[in-house]
């Protein structure tokens, strides 16, 4: 039996999952010289910046829904979720027999990830035509600049980790533009790796924002570190050794097996990226330190 592997790319709107898409596509065809098909799972996006090899919206569109079931945008987001879930087949013959590494874009809505069921449905129905998954989760890097924000972002993994119950690598996105967001309070390190969450307490100001917010933050703190599930992978689009740093931990989790040439590239790619570390030429974003 042929074993396809895909990744699907989740999180919050404006994270960046399309141009990831876009970015990591172009690096497996043409750094890596893997075939990619891309998958437009998002009933909302009309202009994603690349061609989708499958678009959803041959199924369903969200303004087609908004407009005869009267809905909001998030109501016709869950709807069209539901309505792919009840016609899954045809989103079978969409995608399998493709012969090629699948990456899905997905919608924007947070709820699908960490309590709605019909997305957790969808991701296990593709899981039964032998294809290999592994969740792709971005946020914005400027939340490392809130500790509040940042706790809510650990929550939101570690939910949707549970929730999916797939392999899961987590991304901060944008890395490239966190030194414009102003200073953080700890080396990138600290965030990526997710270290001792005590000192980010430290930074809530019970003056400022209450002392039942401190406390609030600090059970949701103890929560994340008793899973201790959630770490990041920061993400330059722009960057070939980041994205291909992120392409390994993908391929490790999802199993996928390398043909011979794509070994001997993916080799040689790493020992130029090794290469450059040695050299402390490599990934700017790790620049970035707190004050």
């Amino acid at each position: 039996a042929v074993v396809s592997t895909q990744s699907t790319g989740i999180g919050p709107p404006g994270s960046g999952k399309s141009t990831y898409c876009r970015a990591m596509a172009f690096h497996l065809r043409n750094v890596i010289k893997r075939p990619v098909v891309i998958v437009n799972l998002d009933p909302a996006n009309e202009q994603p910046p690349y061609t989708a090899d499958v678009n959803v919206q041959d199924l369903v569109e969200v303004d087609e829904v908004m407009e005869r079931l009267h809905l909001g945008p998030n109501g016709a987001i869950i709807f069209c979720m539901e309505y792919i879930e009840s016609h899954i087949d045809q989103l079978k013959e969409l995608v399998v027999g493709k012969g090629a590494y699948v990456i899905f874009d997905c919608p924007g809505q947070v709820e699908l990830y960490i309590h709605q069921s019909s997305f957790r449905n969808i991701v296990g129905h593709i899981a039964k035509w032998n294809i290999q998954l592994c969740v792709v989760s971005l946020v914005d890097s400027h939340y490392c600049a809130d500790p509040s924000k940042f706790i809510s972002v650990l929550l939101t993994s570690l939910s949707s980790m549970l929730h999916l119950e797939l392999p899961h690598i987590n991304v901060l996105s944008k890395i490239d533009l966190l030194s414009k967001m102003g200073p953080i309070d700890f080396q990138l390190n600290f965030y990526t790796e997710v270290l001792d969450l005590s000192y980010l307490l430290e930074k809530l100001d019970e003056r400022v924002c209450g002392r039942q917010f401190v406390r609030l933050n600090s059970a949701l703190v103890g929560l994340v570190e008793d899973y201790n599930l959630v770490s990041f992978y920061p993400l330059d689009v722009q960057e070939v050794s980041c994205l291909h740093r992120l392409c390994k931990a993908i391929d490790k989790a999802n199993g996928y097996v390398y043909g011979e040439i794509e070994e001997r590239t993916v080799l040689g790619l790493s020992q130029s990226v090794s290469t450059l570390e040695d050299n402390s030429e490599f990934d700017r974003s790790l620049q970035y330190q707190g004050t």
